[in-house]
């Protein structure tokens, strides 16, 4: 089922999301949630989402991990390979001292694209769908999403991140 998306202004978006029991991860309702986000994501052709984008405050996002046929801009492209992760209650690990600026839209920011500094590698843990531990390594455009999705845990959104708000422009005008 495709889910309602937050926009900017909903409290859901501003405020910090609720830890996610593994146990939880394996129930029925969470299973449901976790693929009516999925279909979410793909109805909108994105690269991630997280929880409360959907109005559950829970620190849950799905993000695809491919660098494979994924275009920054548009998402994935036709006969991209791309693997969705399921991350519950991230934590970031050895972020590189390295940033580097690129695009970013957001779901619940329609229409908008601005350039957000992010750390260019990481290593993330947290549980995945079943509930069992998780550590991931991601660079460059993998590493961005995780990045942005984690964000949204913490009642923040891209254009808090941006140092300059000139480069923020409608899709339309790219």
């Amino acid at each position: 089922m495709i889910l309602k998306a937050a926009v900017l202004g909903h409290p859901v978006l501003r405020a910090r999301a609720e830890p996610v029991e593994a146990k939880d991860l394996r129930k029925p309702a969470l299973k449901r949630l976790i693929e009516d986000m999925a279909d979410t994501l793909f109805e909108y052709n994105g690269v991630g989402l997280a929880a409360p984008q959907v109005h559950a405050s829970l620190r849950l996002f799905l993000a695809l991990e491919s660098a494979d046929g994924m275009d920054e801009e548009d998402g994935p492209s036709a006969g991209a390979k791309a693997k969705l992760r399921v991350i519950a209650n991230p934590e970031f690990y050895e972020l590189s001292k390295e940033m580097e600026e690129g695009p970013e839209g957001c779901l619940s920011v329609p229409r908008l694209r601005g350039l957000v500094p992010r750390h260019t590698s990481l290593i993330i843990r947290g549980l995945d769908g079943d509930g069992r531990p998780l550590e991931l390594a991601a660079s460059g455009f993998f590493a961005r999403v995780l990045q942005h999705e984690a964000d949204h845990l913490d009642g923040l959104v891209y254009l808090d991140r941006m140092k300059d708000l000139r480069s923020l422009a409608f899709t339309s005008e790219l």
